[in-house]
């Protein structure tokens, strides 16, 4: 009980604290994530007596609950972004998803294979793990919330990215649970229907999934009678219907889930696109998403100081090391160079690939799945890449894109919640 009771403060004080650092760190080059990590550091270093939040012994619980924050995450980016869809508009994170990502698990999987010392299944499983970035984490370098404006290039590209390859990353995933399951006499067939059913079909059933939830619960909320229609009160809760309704059909059709919940956001959002639900149904998802944010990153702290990175390798950390500093980099460059953003902006998008969230549940969703004989080595590897993401993209976040800013003469974070300080009293 005395452990219960613990777990109880350590929440309310995290809590707290989510709800009131992020407005006073804007102005610091540093972000909440980081200090709560440090938060599961030093109370699971304590000799208190609490279990060890092992992600490997504990597989099932990592999975669902990264699963959920992920989930509730892609809604409320879904939701935030202004730009109407267009293959034309989305042109940047297209490029990002269908050919950034794609190359990066393939250089990224040859090298962790042949340089890493990974067996061939692993090296694919952990490039398909580390290569998208993450929605959950990067709230610093994405666009506002919806019906704000002024959704910059980098903001917009890097926001789109995040929402697309958290679905489009999975069918990499697969094909690293196709290899290791099969033999090399089996694996030319496996291969084929792997094409058709992980990348064909269950890409195609996502996005549709996603588009008929989206479409239906548009339909319910806004075009039904006055009479009947839902209650502003609760405009929280069908922000979590949309959520959860949009994954389970998707995933009970065996269509991809995560890619469903942004489509579905997305379908939603335009629909009645100047709509003040839009912004009640983002408030409510960002909270929820923070809250289990909270939770992750206390238990990923705990992790680290009971063992997590005890497999690391000098190579291992080197690999994690090239994603961020080498591959990410250059690949957004290359990937970018006909696009129309300018060359700071093409920058500034190529770096801040953040990884965290979605990596652990691609992980932890692997595992669980099969028995890969490196899969301790497999989380230490992506726990060292999270963190180091999450120092590196958390202290550069805020003056790289103050500094971005001013120099298209936009204001800076800070200066927008002092404006906005200032017209409250006239309101």
């Amino acid at each position: 009980m005395s452990h219960y009771n613990l777990i109880l403060v350590v929440l309310g004080v995290a809590i707290l604290a989510v709800a009131w650092l992020p407005s006073l760190l804007k102005q610091y080059p540093l972000s909440y994530p980081i200090l709560f990590v440090g938060l599961g550091m030093l109370v699971f270093g304590l000799p208190l007596g609490l279990p060890n939040p092992d992600p490997v012994e504990h597989s099932t619980f990592t999975m669902h609950l990264t699963e959920i924050c992920v989930t509730v995450a892609l809604t409320g980016t879904g939701l935030k972004i202004d730009r109407r869809f267009s293959l034309w508009r989305w042109r940047a994170p297209l490029q990002l998803v269908l050919v950034l990502m794609v190359i990066t698990i393939a250089v990224f999987a040859v090298v962790a294979w042949k340089l890493g010392g990974l067996l061939p299944a692993s090296a694919v499983l952990l490039a398909a793990t580390l290569a998208p970035t993450d929605p959950v984490l990067a709230g610093d370098v994405q666009v506002g919330k919806p019906g704000e404006g002024g959704e910059d290039n980098v903001r917009f590209s890097l926001t789109g990215e995040a929402g697309l390859n958290d679905g489009l990353a999975f069918p990499f995933v697969h094909l690293a649970l196709v290899l290791v399951a099969t033999t090399s006499l089996q694996l030319g067939q496996e291969l084929v229907h792997w094409a058709w059913l992980d990348v064909g079909y269950r890409t195609g059933m996502g996005i549709l999934g996603g588009w008929l939830a989206g479409w239906v619960l548009a339909l319910l909320i806004f075009d039904l009678p006055h009479r009947i229609r839902i209650s502003p009160e609760a405009y929280g809760f069908v922000a979590l219907a949309v959520t959860l309704t949009a994954y389970g059909l998707t995933e009970l059709v065996h269509g991809y889930g995560f890619l469903a919940v942004f489509v579905a956001a997305l379908t939603l959002r335009a629909h009645e696109r100047s709509h003040e639900y839009h912004t009640e149904m983002h408030e409510f998802t960002d909270q929820l998403e923070r809250l289990l944010i909270v939770v992750i990153l206390i238990l990923f702290g705990g992790a680290i100081v009971r063992g997590l990175l005890g497999p690391l390798t000098w190579s291992g950390a080197a690999l994690g090391l090239f994603l961020l500093l080498i591959l990410r980099p250059l690949g957004g460059i290359l990937t970018l160079g006909r696009s129309r953003v300018t060359w700071p902006e093409r920058l500034v998008i190529s770096f801040f690939g953040i990884r965290g969230i979605g990596s652990f549940f691609y992980l932890a969703f692997a595992l669980h799945e099969a028995s890969f004989a490196e899969g301790r080595t497999l989380w230490a590897i992506t726990g060292f890449t999270v963190l180091a993401s999450i120092v590196l993209h958390g202290v550069l976040a805020t003056p790289v894109m103050d500094w971005l800013d001013r120099r298209h003469g936009r204001p800076t974070a800070v200066e927008l919640e002092k404006q906005h300080q200032q017209e409250q009293p006239a309101s």
